[in-house]
């Protein structure tokens, strides 16, 4: 047994998990698990660097972190930076601050790593389910990027493309620097073409519409299945392999799309950091489904934080 922490910094959130795992019994046992919003790529797409207010937030939970790693003893730390990071041309003040903070250097990984790593957190424990068929397809929808990932055991084709539901709000539903409440059907148009043209870049390196099982990653469609089951709050348990059908996915995407701020901001079992770009992040998840044909989508708590800890371990 080895006590690991991983941490995933992405474009919207910092994620922190010190688990216990056994490589013989392909366990991970869980200490800790837990995530900030941090909005590290907050306008990097428009202006291809950090903003200082975000670094400063994304170092404060670092700190926070920190602490928790060191409580629970863990021996090994591995700390993965994605898309915002990996496209900011101050990535290198980021970096320093994350070492001088957890005293590891942030690993900017490439897609095609991060979409491997979501891989093997997704489906490790799938192993041997028959009622769930292979091949995969793992997507994993996060704040600047979505990847595409097609296996069996193991990875067969995988894509990183950028249609992060960050990315997509900030591309199409902001004007004047407020997001538009609700956004118009014209905005909605805009954001769906980049959806489908990002899908036929995934297509043309990754055989989507092979897959027998769609497996859906991250805060965008955790939140869509929370929302699906009606749950009073946010509810790992309830949502680790729940499944949400096509049509419930359209529902929710569609009413996303048509509420303001104040409405989606009622939803329970919303994060705050989420409502502004979950419609745009559920929209993904539904152009996605309309692209395979998949009837349905096996969600998962389980993700690229799982992977990193696996490539500790």
């Amino acid at each position: 047994m080895t006590r690991v922490a991983a941490v995933d910094c992405g474009t919207n959130s910092i994620r922190l998990l010190v688990a216990d795992a056994d490589p013989a019994t392909g366990e991970l046992t869980d200490l800790d698990r837990r995530m900030t919003i941090v909005r590290l790529g907050q306008g990097v797409d428009r202006t291809g660097r950090l903003a200082p207010e975000a670094l400063q937030r994304t170092f404060a939970a670092c700190r926070e972190y920190a602490e928790i790693i060191k409580e629970h003893g863990a021996e090994r730390l591995r700390f993965v930076a994605t898309s915002a990071s990996r496209d900011a041309e101050n990535r290198d003040e980021f970096v320093r601050g994350v070492l001088d903070i957890l005293g590891v250097e942030p690993e900017v990984i490439s897609g095609d790593q991060e979409a491997e790593f979501s891989f093997t957190g997704a489906t490790k424990e799938l192993a041997g389910r028959d009622h769930l068929p292979k091949p995969y397809l793992v997507v994993d929808i996060g704040g600047g990027s979505t990847e595409f990932v097609v296996g069996d055991d193991q990875v067969r084709a995988a894509r990183s493309v950028d249609i992060g539901c960050v990315r997509m709000t900030e591309r199409h539903l902001v004007r004047d620097g407020v997001v538009s409440d609700p956004p118009s059907e014209r905005q909605i148009a805009a954001m769906r073409a980049d959806i489908e043209a990002a899908l036929d870049l995934a297509e043309e390196t990754v055989p989507l519409r092979e897959a027998r099982t769609l497996v859906g990653l991250a805060g965008s469609v955790t939140t869509v299945s929370a929302i699906a089951q009606e749950l009073p709050e946010y509810d790992s348990a309830a949502i680790h392999h729940s499944r949400v059908s096509h049509d419930r996915v359209r529902e929710i995407t569609e009413w996303l799309l048509r509420s303001t701020h104040a409405e989606r901001a009622t939803v329970p079992s919303m994060h705050p950091g989420r409502v502004d770009v979950i419609g745009a992040g559920a929209l993904v998840l539904l152009s996605i489904m309309e692209r395979i044909g998949a009837e349905e989508v096996v969600v998962s708590e389980h993700d690229i934080l799982d992977g990193i800890a696996w490539s500790v371990a």
